[in-house]
């Protein structure tokens, strides 16, 4: 049997910038009505301009009607500058009370030259225990 089970692919650009998120499931961390999630994000500045991740904001469901908010400082305490071409890459997770859900977001990031802030998406993403396709 398998530890963890890797979801699709999910991607959004907004302005130049181009986020993917790819989702895994962790069976073997899933006991007692507490599923475990991870998602793994890449980040890439495609313009011109150098911008810098500010703040994230998260929205977090599960199949039971539990709602989350989740705001705060950049992403796993840190506030990446991307130049033009460069990417970003952090590993976080969640844990839903039960084994479907979805996330949505968005970043705010600031261009560098001009201090613009300017709203990212985050593409919604399903959680999914994958027992659920068979």
């Amino acid at each position: 049997m398998f530890d963890k089970m890797f979801g699709e692919l999910f991607s959004a650009i907004t302005d130049g910038i181009l986020v993917r998120v790819r989702t895994e499931f962790h069976k073997k961390h899933s006991q007692n009505g507490n599923f475990v999630f991870t998602y793994y994000i890449t980040i890439t500045n495609t313009g011109s301009e150098t911008v810098q991740l500010m703040r994230r904001h998260w929205h977090i469901y599960d199949s039971k009607g539990t709602y989350q908010e989740v705001e705060g400082e950049g992403v796993i305490g840190q506030q990446p500058i991307l130049k033009s071409g460069q990417s970003h890459k952090y590993v976080s997770g969640c844990h839903l009370k039960s084994d479907m859900g979805k996330m949505s977001g968005t970043y705010l990031m600031k261009r560098i030259e001009d201090d613009t802030l300017f709203e990212v998406k985050i593409p919604d993403f399903s959680l999914i225990d994958p027992v659920r396709f068979n």
